[in-house]
């Protein structure tokens, strides 16, 4: 991969994870009449769109035929329900999540949900470790402690903050539980997903529709 795309792909990733916080904690809460959506359902929109993606992607590995596409995904999801029910414990948990950062970014700012959530990085870490029996080198250990220290100084309270009623202090402490499960969910689903990926040659894009398929089955 050259390194112009890296760049690229690293700032589209960037643009993507900003706007998808901005856009979820202005779309929870707009004070408007008429009941909220459900985050359930936002969920499942996004399961699908997911799924259709990674068909298109295994439609353009497969040469753009539909004979092949077809006989690809005949082969791969449906004469093998017992891969797919191998990651029925990562969509549990992925769906699960999904549905605690809304429950997050509905009691706290975009700012302190998102330097929260980073530390699903340290989480990510801690069951490479034990699951993978990966090996963290110093300067990675001094990073996830040094990325531990600024998210307990983002949670410390300023004296704007606590002049503020905008956010009870029940809600906060719901919106911070949320993120915090949603950083563990996050770190061993992500790790257990990758696990099983080493353990097979099937694509990342098969692996995707199954783990989408699981959460309809």
């Amino acid at each position: 991969m050259s390194t112009n795309l890296k760049y690229l792909s690293l700032g589209i990733l960037v643009f993507q994870t900003t706007s998808l916080v901005l856009t979820m904690r202005y779309s929870r809460t707009l004070k408007e009449e008429g009941p909220r959506y459900l985050s359930s359902t936002a969920v499942v929109v996004a399961e699908l769109l997911k799924i259709m993606a990674c068909i298109l992607l295994v439609y353009k590995e497969s040469k753009c035929s539909l004979r092949a596409l077809n006989r690809v995904l005949h082969d791969e999801i449906l004469n093998k329900p017992m891969e797919t029910l191998k990651l029925a414990i990562p969509s549990g948990i992925y769906t699960l999540q999904n549905n605690l950062l809304y429950v997050a970014l509905s009691n706290l700012d975009a700012a302190t949900y998102q330097v929260t959530y980073q530390l699903k990085i340290l989480t990510t870490a801690l069951f490479s470790v034990s699951m993978l029996s990966k090996k963290l080198g110093v300067y990675q250990w001094l990073s996830l402690v040094i990325l531990m220290t600024g998210v307990a100084f983002v949670q410390w309270p300023s004296d704007s903050q606590l002049d503020s009623k905008e956010l009870s202090a029940g809600s906060q402490f719901v919106g911070l539980m949320a993120v915090l499960t949603a950083c563990f969910s996050s770190g061993f689903a992500g790790v257990y997903f990758e696990k099983i990926l080493k353990e097979t040659k099937q694509s990342v894009w098969i692996r995707n529709i199954q783990l989408g398929k699981s959460n309809f089955s």
